[in-house]
């Protein structure tokens, strides 16, 4: 007894041609139920299968259970595919059928413009209709309505109601598919059948489960190859490349969370720690009219009781990127330091928020942290609008090399968000376990292809500015630290010496939170 690899079941004869379909196709057909579901991979070949069974369907006498057969995909191609596989399997069972009748929708509606591809079977007088879109006055109609690719119907709600009702008087729906996100009306019907609140079945096939099931062996059959597993997975690989982020949903047929939301909330819970401290700063309107002496000693007593202690454990043999999201009074100030580890993990080792705090205090805060950092890598600073001052003038103090003045926009976000999101899924980066901060990272939204933040504000008053701190950030880390020719002056030794202060009287020489160290 040998196995047939194509099948995954014994075959008496390991000579014989294997299965016409793959167990999960036979298990699709096999199904009978009046109103079936399928949340599938892409080219899994579920369509394939289904026009065989409506061939068998339309063939039959109306006592053998024929009906006439509503095939609507969302585009003409979908319909020619269609029909012409319905054509070769007419031939195959050898039921004798017209020749495909190309055609236009024959009821007065506002429809009748759809064109219409038709195979008809005069021994039972049934017939299989493919229409290029969905009709108005599929209503009234009566047989097996078979809608694929549901989730990318403009109105598939309205269709599906429509479809329905044909269960009523003994026709039957399949709904193929792969997801568009959750709140899809397909995979809100798929939740109430498997919640129970609908009656029929679901089926769910993977790209996985297809290749374990002899998908890739099928493909070498057809194509002439010979199958190996080696190549089975180079072959795999290089789909879930081809495919790269949109996997998730259109290979392991799972629903991209909410309406365009780049990172499901586990997933950034999961890469939080509860020991990384979040410093928040907020100040009220009066402070910037202080005389600029008081300004700048407020601040600096803050960050020595706040910053100075968490700078003090930074490690001294790794390098440190930092990013900046800018903003002056609506929004939100963040900087957020990454920690490039020796397992090249990025971890922060802290998060400053900064609201409604001047721009020289934003600087000095900014300046004290990079003067005392012991191995500064690079940074990236949101030069857009307002904070061009502070990417600007902290360029010039760190060097043009080391700090990007970044103009925010499409195509940086294109180019620089998929990599934090490998971060995210590789768990090669850690954040601080906070509520608003992940909140933030969930601000994120995929707009025409592109992830960013959309430019709503949220009730909270918040905008998303931790995400786009933590791009920049991880963008920094992504640099080639630069050489620099110079020559050295005597230096300080250490980072934490005093240093002459030019608003302090000459008894009393703080910390300088400007200029080198």
């Amino acid at each position: 007894m040998t196995t047939n690899p194509l099948s995954n079941a014994p075959a008496a004869n390991a000579d014989a041609p294997p299965p016409v379909l793959l167990p999960y196709q036979q298990a699709w057909i096999a199904d009978d139920s009046q109103l079936k579901v399928s949340e599938k991979s892409r080219r899994t070949g579920l369509t394939w299968a289904e026009a065989a069974d409506d061939v068998l369907i339309a063939a039959a006498a109306k006592s053998a259970g024929g009906q006439n057969v509503y095939y609507i995909g969302y585009n003409q191609d979908m319909a020619i595919e269609y029909v012409e596989a319905c054509a070769l399997w007419a031939r195959v069972f050898n039921r004798g059928a017209s020749a495909v009748e190309e055609g236009l929708w024959e009821d007065d509606s506002d429809d009748k413009h759809i064109k219409t591809f038709t195979i008809r079977f005069p021994d039972s007088g049934h017939r299989i209709v493919a229409l290029s879109s969905r009709p108005a006055n599929l209503r009234g109609k009566q047989g097996v309505v078979v809608i694929d690719e549901a989730a990318f119907h403009d109105q598939l709600s309205e269709l599906l109601k429509a479809a329905l009702a044909l269960l009523i008087w003994g026709g039957k729906v399949r709904v193929i598919s792969t997801h568009n996100g959750d709140k899809n009306p397909f995979n809100l019907l798929i939740n109430d059948l498997r919640a129970g609140r609908r009656k029929g079945s679901v089926q769910r096939i993977s790209f996985k489960a297809a290749v374990d099931q002899g998908l890739y062996e099928r493909v070498c059959l057809r194509l002439g190859r010979e199958w190996t597993n080696a190549g089975q997975d180079a072959w795999v690989q290089e789909v879930y490349d081809f495919y790269g982020d949109a996997a998730d949903e259109e290979l392991d047929v799972i629903p991209a969370e909410g309406s365009g939301n780049w990172l499901p909330r586990a997933l950034v819970e999961d890469r939080t720690r509860k020991d990384i401290p979040v410093l928040r700063l907020k100040l009220e309107d009066a402070f910037k009219q202080w005389p600029a002496a008081m300004r700048e000693a407020e601040i600096r007593d803050w960050c020595e009781k706040h910053l100075k202690p968490l700078l003090l454990n930074l490690p001294e043999n790794l390098w440190l990127a930092f990013g900046e999201d800018f903003a002056r009074r609506m929004d939100l100030t963040v900087i957020v330091p990454l920690l490039i580890g020796q397992d090249l993990v990025r971890r922060t080792p802290f998060v400053v928020e900064l609201a409604n705090v001047p721009f020289e205090q934003q600087r000095q805060i900014l300046h004290y942290i990079l003067d005392r950092v012991p191995r500064l890598q690079g940074g990236a600073m949101d030069a857009t609008g307002n904070g061009a001052y502070l990417a600007e003038v902290t360029a010039q103090a760190y060097g043009g090399h080391r700090v990007q003045e970044v103009m925010l926009s499409e195509s940086w976000y294109r180019e620089n968000m998929p990599p934090l999101k490998a971060a995210f899924e590789d768990g090669t980066l850690e954040i601080p376990a906070d509520s608003f901060l992940v909140d933030d990272m969930r601000a994120v939204q995929t707009v025409n292809g592109v992830a960013k933040v959309p430019n709503n504000t949220r009730k909270d008053g918040r905008h998303g500015d931790f995400a786009i701190a933590l791009a920049l950030a991880y963008a920094a880390s992504r640099m080639d630290p630069a050489p620099i020719e110079y020559t050295p002056a005597p230096s300080l030794k250490s980072r934490w010496d005093a240093q002459p202060d030019p608003w302090a009287d000459d008894d009393d020489l703080p910390i300088q939170e400007t200029g080198a160290w």
